[in-house]
């Protein structure tokens, strides 16, 4: 199967080399290309996209905002001339940060990366959950989408539930949302954490790194059990 592309970058010359790796690259095709921001986003409102490639410096809309701004987020990697973003970047779960000019090899590295995540995606049939979390924070009702959960911490009598975009702070029992949440896209990996299984991106040690670089411990005692659910060993 081929995932769908959309590529977004202001700059014409940049926007053709990428549509040429993409050609030149098993698996991708290109389903859109774009200079304009908010035509990528129409696009990501409207279309099936898998991977996106994603400049930064744009006018209007920045890069970082228009994924922002996205609440279905595809798999996307950052093509910019910018490093002092990565971090940002990162923390909206990139998979990569291209800085130009980059090779092809460069760009190969960083598909590699992508396709394993879509491709488990694809097996697993999770690539998104749907539903609402419905919690009280800040003296009001939020709903958050089941998709954008990243990982929940219990901190003290409160837990904090990490989204695409925020930390939701709330008064709720870590137990109480496990046994809400769909466990075939959460994991209790340890008494105070709990992760969603398609943001988990390898195991170091007793540490699950997500996706945006972060680091959730896994109980000793669990292990075993969080070995064998989201790595099959």
């Amino acid at each position: 199967m081929n995932f769908r592309c959309l590529l977004v970058d202001d700059e014409h010359l940049a926007l053709t080399l990428l549509e040429k790796f993409v050609a030149d690259t098993p698996g991708l095709e290109v389903a859109a290309a774009c200079k304009s921001p908010i035509r990528a986003v129409e696009l990501l409102q409207s279309e099936p996209i898998d991977l996106l490639f994603l400049d930064i410096q744009m006018p209007i809309l920045s890069g970082l905002n228009l994924l922002k701004s996205v609440s279905r987020k595809p798999v996307t990697i950052f093509t910019t001339a910018y490093p002092q973003h990565a971090l940002e970047a990162f923390d909206l779960d990139a998979v990569d940060y291209l800085l130009k000019p980059y090779s092809f090899e460069r760009f190969s590295h960083a598909v590699e990366k992508a396709l394993v995540l879509l491709r488990q995606r694809a097996e697993q049939n999770i690539a998104q959950p749907d539903g609402h979390l419905t919690v009280k924070a800040d003296r009001q009702w939020v709903k958050i989408p089941i998709a954008d959960i990243r990982y929940i911490e219990g901190w003290k009598e409160y837990v904090k539930i990490y989204v695409d975009n925020e930390k939701v702070v709330t008064l709720e029992s870590l137990n109480n949302l496990e046994a809400t949440l769909p466990a075939a896209h959460f994991l209790r990996v340890h008494k105070s954490f709990i992760v969603a299984k398609n943001r988990v991106q390898k195991m170091d040690g007793e540490t699950l790194v997500l996706i945006g670089n972060a680091h959730v411990p896994v109980a000793r005692a669990r292990k075993k059990e969080v070995v064998a659910e989201l790595f099959g060993g």
